[in-house]
């Protein structure tokens, strides 16, 4: 399985393991758990969650009753998955290190495949399209596949809002996203994320179409949301489904419909 080390390295911080309960990061969680929902039925459903770290989307699925499978190419994300299912007794169908290129999976098996990282870790357009025909391989023809992309311009938003253009290596970084969508790391700072490829949203539902999909919805997760000051300030959502539902009342006017 060929990760970059940076990336292996990255993850391996642990930093990914509770960072849906922090700051801004909520609204990503809150966010991604209603848009699933839609399209969840009240059957069990075969589903896979492919480069899912610790397994969040995968417990949460499972505890709704559904047969999931976890994979995700860093060993220490899997171990604390099998850890968190044995110190709390929720079992998943199995916890697998894996590549999103070449899943251990029967072909037409899933009734819903999350690829809710690999896009972004995978910075090549082939080495995307190849983890899109894979979980296309393993989903059974109907099924539901959800994708997700940062944006080119996420880098420019933080850059600006957080002040980290004060630091000429961060503009560095922004540049080379807005350029080629390529970001590259290469200070010490964690903050100024990993190796990843950041998408336009037209090449998001291009890879898909170009990997055979039907392209049902481009949808926001945060939009505007991540720069709410009450997100930024770290405090916990404890009113989670009227702030969603507010948030996305407000944003009907994004360009892309959430």
């Amino acid at each position: 399985m060929n990760i970059e080390p940076e990336i292996l390295e990255y993850y391996q911080t642990g930093k990914e393991v509770e960072r849906l309960f922090t700051g801004v990061y909520q609204l990503e969680r809150v966010r991604t758990q209603e848009i699933i929902t839609r399209y969840l039925t009240d059957k069990p459903l075969k589903t896979l969650d492919v480069g899912g770290a610790a397994g969040f989307y995968s417990f949460w699925l499972s505890d709704m009753g559904h047969d999931v499978h976890l994979v995700d190419p860093v060993p220490f994300l899997i171990e604390h998955a099998k850890k968190h299912s044995v110190e709390s007794g929720k079992e998943l169908a199995s916890i697998t290190v894996g590549d999103a290129r070449q899943l251990e999976f029967d072909d037409d098996h899933f009734d819903v495949v999350l690829l809710l990282g690999p896009l972004y870790y995978l910075t090549e357009r082939s080495d995307r399209i190849t983890a899109l025909l894979e979980a296309k391989r393993v989903l059974r023809m109907g099924g539901t596949i959800f994708c997700v992309g940062v944006s080119r311009y996420a880098s420019t938003f933080a850059g600006f809002f957080q002040n980290l253009v004060a630091d000429p290596r961060f503009i560095e970084i922004m540049n080379g996203d807005l350029k080629e969508g390529q970001h590259r790391n290469t200070t010490e700072a964690l903050d100024y994320w990993t190796t990843a490829y950041v998408h336009r949203p037209e090449e998001l539902k291009d890879e898909m179409l170009g990997a055979g999909f039907a392209f049902e919805k481009l949808l926001a997760i945060e939009s505007f949301g991540w720069l709410v000051p009450i997100l930024i300030s770290g405090m916990m959502i404890t009113i989670e489904s009227r702030f969603c539902a507010r948030f996305a009342l407000l944003s009907r006017s994004h360009r892309y419909s959430l």
